[in-house]
């Protein structure tokens, strides 16, 4: 399999979101590779569609890449999300022992990575990540921004 470069997986996510929002889902994507750089999952929100409060991008992309590897440790994975992730998904990104996380925008009200409760950085947390950011993250609050603003 071919590896993915950071940008390459950053633009996958943001399709992604986009994705998510055309489906009139809250626009957030990720994609997850595995230790060797290849593609393992992508995904973006389908909490609506499933019908499931536990649907987030970064949800979907952690079960897909467990079942592609048969295994619940994801140890060596990489995680792209182009929204700063919420506890639940923090939590779940702990467990799975993803080695590195990289987000695109930050989420005042819902992050829990930098924002919020900093989740990696309480003593109860077992498995830290690796924390990046990177792309635009000034295009993917918009993006965010517009999809609110269409529902008001």
């Amino acid at each position: 399999m071919l590896s993915m470069t950071d940008a390459e997986a950053i633009a996958l996510a943001l399709q992604e979101a986009k994705e998510a929002a055309i489906r009139g889902e809250v626009p957030v994507g990720a994609v997850l590779l595995g230790p060797d750089g290849a593609l393992l999952a992508q995904d973006g929100n389908r909490i609506v569609e499933y019908r499931d409060p536990t649907a987030h991008a970064e949800m979907l992309v952690l079960r897909k890449g467990a079942a592609a590897l048969g295994n619940e440790r994801l140890t060596g994975a990489q995680l792209f999300v182009s929204l700063e992730p919420c506890a639940m998904c923090a939590g779940a990104m702990s467990l799975a022992r993803v080695a590195r996380l990289v987000f695109v925008a930050q989420d005042p009200k819902g992050g829990a990575v930098i924002s919020g409760p900093r989740f990696f950085e309480q003593a109860t947390c077992h498995h830290r990540p690796v924390i990046a950011r990177a792309g635009d993250a000034a295009a993917a609050g918009e993006m965010l921004k517009e999809f609110f603003r269409a529902r008001r």
